[in-house]
């Protein structure tokens, strides 16, 4: 999704083992293959991020209660990423949920994670306002729990130096964290702007957490670490960031915008990055993010669906 100042965004629930070494990893993919029916020889499974339709959605030309039909018929995708957003105040209407759940299941789809936004920062250095976004957060892991989507992604986001944002992301990620272990929820932490788009930043939170269900949620284009007029004016290297982070990793968002003829992404090379993704043990969900606009956003995912599949077949 898009980057907002200071965010550390991504909680993911694939799983209750640790990231972390490669046996724990494949231990977690192995479970995650259980519970989604998936294809264990693939290197790794594609799933759909909500956002990629953010437009189509926010233009109300879909529903939420669409995005799993529309996932299988038009792009034969087996697994899905809610944005919260699309359904804010459903969180605890348990008939709505139960509709997500039929829908899905009448797809096919297994529903992966859920992305939070607008329940407050993490990461925020004031005490109190920290609680309650911690407080805000839990409806949404036990409507991830009534899913079964093991995953939600949070802004732990916060204003103050880098030491400052940092310890308030400790204690905010590891309460939440604590809350979920219960549920078999992981608090998956991703690059999403400010501080959080500092690979070494970030992944010395997860070190400093050190919980088994608080990891990342590496995405592949979120390194902008301060904007400034005309774009970005300080970018982490993304090859450096996701090396950092994968070692934490939950889930993963391959973001796209742009595509050449040969159908490859422009701005990322999807070969590089999915070598460091597999090379740390990774071989679960690396859900579409398309974010262009040259292309509309079916044709987008279409082609980010392509270009991921064709690194499926030359990694088998």
């Amino acid at each position: 999704m898009q980057q907002s100042a200071y965010a550390i965004g991504g909680i993911s629930i694939l799983g209750i083992n640790a990231c972390g070494s490669k046996t724990q990893k494949d231990d977690e993919n192995s479970a995650n293959s259980s519970m989604s029916g998936g294809n264990e020889n693939l290197p790794f499974r594609i799933s759909l991020a909500q956002w990629s339709l953010h437009k189509t959605l926010f233009a109300k030309e879909i529903d939420n209660l669409d995005f799993a039909r529309i996932t299988r018929e038009e792009f034969d995708i087996d697994a899905i990423e809610y944005v919260n957003q699309f359904f804010k105040d459903k969180a605890r209407d348990k008939a709505y949920l139960d509709e997500l759940n039929k829908r899905a299941n009448d797809h096919g789809i297994y529903q992966n994670l859920i992305m939070i936004d607008g329940e407050g920062g993490l990461g925020n250095p004031d005490g109190a306002e920290r609680a309650k976004a911690v407080e805000n957060h839990k409806k949404w892991v036990e409507a991830a729990k009534h899913l079964g989507c093991g995953t939600i992604r949070v802004n732990a986001y916060g204003e103050g130096t880098a030491a400052e944002v940092k310890a308030a992301a400790v204690d905010g990620l590891g309460s939440l964290a604590e809350f979920a272990q219960p549920f078999g929820i992981n608090v998956t932490v991703e690059n999403h702007g400010g501080y959080s788009s500092n690979g070494s930043w970030l992944a010395d939170v997860m070190k400093q957490v050190g919980m088994d269900n608080c990891g990342t949620l590496p995405d592949f284009g979120n390194f902008c670490i301060e904007r400034g007029e005309g774009g970005c004016k300080e970018e982490y290297d993304r090859y450096k960031g996701v090396t950092e982070l994968m070692p934490y990793a939950k889930a993963v968002s391959a973001k796209t915008h742009d595509f050449d003829a040969n159908g490859d992404e422009i701005h990322t090379d999807y070969y590089r990055m999915m070598d460091i993704v597999l090379d740390a043990g990774y071989h679960s969900w690396v859900g579409i993010e398309y974010e262009g606009s040259t292309d509309d956003e079916y044709t987008g995912i279409r082609k980010s669906k392509a270009l991921l599949e064709k690194i499926q077949q030359s990694k088998m």
